[in-house]
């Protein structure tokens, strides 16, 4: 379902506040929280921001542009909210705020949560299951393998595989999940309109053509700045319901989000290597620490469900009637072999004769659509 697009009498004063407060999240939160909304923090006096911690400095060009008195800050605001419009008005591409109904429920529960989203591409499928895959820009090819083949297999299961769309393990990752037919989302710490690195442009072109979706909180036409991907970082994680680390280094930036996953509540994977291999280092470290480490997708698959609870029920509630003629075979086999009572995925193996993948698959997929619950000791049709 195509998602609701905003007034543009009602993007223009979030796409104000955060030119005025220079695309900090940190600073348009606070003021959110306390105003309620950009209309309202933007008639406040300077000194009201003052008073919620923000900088003299923002609070001043809050004061220049409301009385008029800094003709550059007055053009910059005029001149940038227009291109701003009109980029998010052009076909394809959007904006989200915080306050709309459509911005993605996981994210929206991080600690500080992006207020703003440029988006490019097919955005109805933010409200589709995601996991990341992330690691080095500079993987063995056995890593740049396994996160294709990762990504794919998973892509395959019907999860969106979101990135960085950064060199290496990010970019064989977006390649891996739309190579097997699949859908994934690049998150920018660049605008969502700068392909970057530029290498990656084609790759940008391809995630938008095959489907899938570009996402960032900078405004478009933002050059990459060191500072971004960090900030980046915690939309990878707060969009997905996990994290996988394929390959990293002790000081890979893969690590703050596998932390950020963690402190989000998010499950967090990690593909063990040698420990010979430099960027195995990150990944033997957070298995040490505790991360799960995986040799299969069919790991990954049964960790899952009980973050798909927790996605179903922050989402809207699909309709629980029983699936029409167009649900595949294999969703019905598996929905009709569940009772009232708890059946393990081992006993739906056994019983139905299916490979461990899809049956997973099915479960992941009928418990998405609220048919079927996670109870102890297995799955349980919903009455």
């Amino acid at each position: 379902m195509p998602m609701q697009t905003i007034p543009p009498a009602q993007s223009v004063d979030w796409l104000r506040l955060w030119r005025l407060v220079q695309q900090s999240s940190i600073s348009t939160n606070s003021l959110l929280r306390h105003f309620g909304s950009p209309t309202v923090a933007l008639a406040a006096t300077p000194s009201e921001w003052r008073a919620l911690g923000l900088s003299s400095a923002r609070a001043e060009r809050l004061a220049s542009w409301q009385y008029g008195d800094d003709p550059e800050l007055a053009r910059e605001m005029a001149e940038g909210v227009a291109a701003d419009l009109a980029w998010c008005e052009a076909p394809g591409q959007l904006l989200l705020t915080l306050h709309h109904p459509d911005y993605p429920p996981l994210l929206r529960e991080i600690d500080d949560p992006p207020p703003l989203l440029f988006l490019k591409g097919d955005a109805s499928i933010l409200h589709l299951p995601q996991l990341a895959v992330v690691g080095t820009r500079h993987p063995s090819l056995t890593g740049r393998s396994d996160a294709e083949a990762f990504a794919g297999e998973l892509a395959r299961a019907g999860l969106i595989i979101t990135s960085g769309m950064a060199r290496g393990v990010d970019a064989a990752a977006h390649q891996g999940a739309v190579r097997s037919g699949g859908r994934t989302v690049a998150v920018l710490g660049t605008g969502a309109d700068r392909p970057y690195p530029r290498e990656n442009t084609r790759l940008y072109q391809g995630i938008v053509q095959a489907g899938g979706l570009i996402v960032s909180e900078f405004l478009p036409g933002t050059q990459p700045l060191a500072m971004h991907f960090p900030r980046r970082n915690r939309l990878i994680s707060g969009l997905s319901l996990g994290v996988l680390v394929v390959e990293a280094a002790p000081e890979s930036g893969s690590l703050i989000t596998a932390r950020l996953a963690a402190e989000q509540g998010r499950m967090v994977w990690a593909l063990p290597g040698s420990r010979h291999n430099v960027q195995a280092q990150g990944c033997l470290r957070l298995i040490r620490e505790g991360v799960t480490a995986v040799t299969e997708v069919q790991q990954i698959l049964g960790d899952l469900p009980p973050m798909l609870g927790v996605l179903r029920e922050q989402a809207t509630r699909p309709s629980r009637e029983t699936p029409g003629p167009e649900v595949s075979r294999e969703l019905r086999l598996v929905l009709d072999a569940l009772g009232q009572g708890p059946r393990h995925p081992d006993w739906l193996i056994s019983a139905l004769g299916r490979p461990p993948a899809a049956i997973l698959r099915a479960l992941s997929q009928l418990e998405i659509a609220g048919l079927i619950a996670s109870v102890p000791g297995g799955y349980e049709r919903v009455p």
